[in-house]
C-alpha cells in the first residue's frame, strides 16, 4: 500500500468536496422568483401537470372552489378500482397479479382463454438463459440486490438478437420476457448474496411452471421451497398492490423519459430499477421496519396508548430512532384521508396475523395507524391529513413472510415491472418527442482566467 499516495489522494478529495460545497449553492429564494416547481410540485403539493396516461388513476381529493378538499384514497387501473379488481379474483379463489399486468399492460381484462395464455408464456420464460445464473449472478454477487437487478436487466442486452428494435411488437416480448425473469433474478441475487455475503448455503431452486409469480418467490427464495396457499396469497396481493400507481411517481416518469429518448428496452429498465432503490421511493419500507424495531424495543406495554403515543413524539422531537422527526409510513404525497393500498393490504395481512399468532404486533401497527395523525396534529398544530400507507404495512407481511429485508425493495419491483412496461408501451405508442424540460441558469457571466493568473 502507498500510504503517501493514499494521503494525497485523501486530501484532494477533501478538497474537492470542499469546492463544491461552495460552487453548488442555488438561493431558495430564485425558486420563488422564477416560478419553479422545486420536485415538479405545485405549491399545494400536488405534482406539476406533464403528461397524460390511462394507465393508472391516484384520487384522493377534489377541487372546490380552487381549494383541496380531501376524500378517501382510490387507486385505479385502466379506469377499474383496485379494490374491484382485488375482489374479482380473491372471490374467485385465485391469483391476480397475471391479471393485474395484462390489464396494465394491454388495456383489458383478459378472458378465461387470454389469461391462460399469459400464464403459459410467463411459465416458459421464468429460466433464465443458459449460463446467465452461473456467469452474470453467481460469479459477481452484489451486497445490493436492487444493484444486482439493475446489471442483470443490462446483461440480458447481451442476450437478445434484436436488443436495440423499439417497435411495439418486439417492445411487448421483451416486456414478457423481463416480468417473467424478475422473480428469478431476485430470488437468485438473494441467495447469492446470502451464500457470498452472509455466508449461508447456496438454494439454487428452478422456478416452476406450474406456480404463479408469488407462488415462484417465495419457493425460490426458500432454503425448502416451502410455502403456505395463504402465504403466497398475501404476497400475490402486494405485487397487484405495487403494480402501478399513476405516471408521476418517480420511477414511473423516469420510464417515460428514457423511453423518450428512443433508447432499449434494458437500458429503460435498469433506469427504473435505480430510481426505486432511492430510499425515498421503493426503500421506505424498510425504514418503517427499523422504527418498528426500536418501537418494539422501548415500549413496555405496546397496547398502552399514552406509552406508545409518548414514544412517537420523541420520534416526532427527532429525539428517537433515526432523528430525522418522520414518523415512517405516515402520510403520503398524494393520499389524505386514506391510502387504499393500506386498506386493502391491512385486511389480508389481519388474517396471516392470525394464523402465525402474531396478533399482538399487529395490534401494535394498528394502534400506530390511529396514534400516530393525533400526535402530529399535538405536536405540529399542523391541519395536514396524515394516513398510514402501503409502506407502514408492506415491511410487517414480509416480515410475517419470513422475507429477508434485503428483499423488500426487489419484490416491489417484481411487482412494479408490470406498471414500467405499461408506461414504456404508452410513451411509445403515443409519446413521440424527446422529454426536455428546462432549467434556467441563475449564476452570473464571468471572463476565462488564464492558468497563470488564477
Amino acid at each position: 500500500m502507498n500510504f503517501e499516495k493514499d494521503k494525497k489522494e485523501k486530501q484532494l478529495f477533501e478538497e474537492l468536496t470542499s469546492v463544491v460545497g461552495k460552487n453548488y449553492n442555488i438561493n431558495p429564494k430564485l425558486y420563488d422568483k422564477f416560478n419553479v416547481k422545486r420536485g415538479l410540485r405545485n405549491a399545494d403539493g400536488t405534482g406539476v401537470l406533464v403528461g397524460l396516461t390511462e394507465i393508472g388513476e391516484v384520487h384522493a381529493y377534489i377541487m372546490d372552489e380552487n381549494e383541496k378538499v380531501p376524500v378517501e384514497g382510490r387507486l385505479l387501473y385502466r379506469g377499474i378500482d383496485i379494490t374491484k379488481l382485488v375482489e374479482g379474483f380473491q372471490n374467485e379463489d385465485r391469483f391476480g397479479f397475471e391479471e393485474c399486468s395484462y390489464l396494465l399492460m394491454f388495456g383489458e381484462t383478459p378472458n378465461k382463454l387470454k389469461l391462460d395464455e399469459f400464464y403459459t408464456v410467463l411459465s416458459e420464460n421464468r429460466r433464465l438463459p443458459e449460463g446467465f445464473t452461473r456467469d452474470m449472478i453467481l460469479k459477481a454477487p452484489s451486497s445490493n440486490i436492487m444493484n444486482k437487478l439493475a446489471r442483470s436487466v443490462l446483461a440480458l442486452y447481451s442476450y437478445d438478437e434484436n436488443p436495440d428494435d423499439t417497435s411495439c411488437r418486439n417492445v411487448i416480448e421483451q416486456c414478457i420476457r423481463l416480468l417473467a425473469y424478475f422473480p428469478t433474478l431476485a430470488a437468485y441475487g438473494y441467495q447469492a448474496l446470502a451464500h457470498y455475503h452472509y455466508n449461508k448455503s447456496l438454494h439454487i431452486h428452478s422456478p416452476l411452471p406450474e406456480l404463479s409469480t408469488s407462488e415462484n418467490i417465495l419457493h425460490m427464495m426458500r432454503s425448502d421451497g416451502k410455502f403456505t396457499k395463504s402465504e403466497a396469497e398475501l404476497l400475490d396481493l402486494a405485487l397487484v398492490l405495487h403494480a402501478e400507481h399513476g405516471g408521476g411517481n418517480n420511477s414511473s416518469f423516469t420510464t417515460h423519459v428514457v423511453t423518450s429518448s428512443g433508447t432499449d428496452t434494458y437500458s429503460t429498465i435498469a433506469a427504473a430499477l435505480g430510481s426505486l432503490k432511492g430510499p425515498r421511493h421503493g426503500g421506505a419500507n424498510i425504514k418503517v421496519m427499523g422504527m418498528m424495531e426500536e418501537i418494539k424495543n422501548n415500549v413496555g406495554d405496546w397496547k398502552d396508548e399514552d406509552e406508545v403515543g409518548a414514544y412517537l413524539k420523541k420520534i416526532l422531537n427527532k429525539k428517537a430512532f433515526d432523528k430525522s422527526g418522520l414518523i415512517y409510513g405516515t402520510g403520503h404525497a398524494v393520499y389524505t384521508l386514506s391510502d387504499p393500498r393500506a386498506v386493502l393490504l391491512k385486511k389480508k395481512a389481519m388474517q396471516l396475523a392470525a394464523e402465525k399468532r402474531m396478533e399482538d404486533e399487529f395490534g401494535l401497527y394498528l394502534l400506530i395507524e390511529k396514534l400516530a395523525p393525533k400526535v402530529f396534529y399535538e405536536m405540529k398544530k399542523s391541519d395536514k391529513f396524515l394516513c398510514a400507507n402501503v409502506d407502514f404495512f408492506s415491511g410487517f407481511v414480509y416480515n410475517m413472510l419470513n422475507i429477508p429485508i434485503d428483499l423488500y425493495t426487489p419484490i416491489f419491483a417484481c411487482g412494479r415491472i408490470s406498471g414500467w412496461c405499461a408506461h414504456r408501451l404508452e410513451e411509445i405508442a403515443t409519446g413521440g418527442r424527446i422529454i426536455r424540460p428546462a432549467y434556467k441558469s441563475v449564476i452570473k457571466r464571468r471572463e476565462y482566467i488564464a492558468t497563470d493568473y488564477r
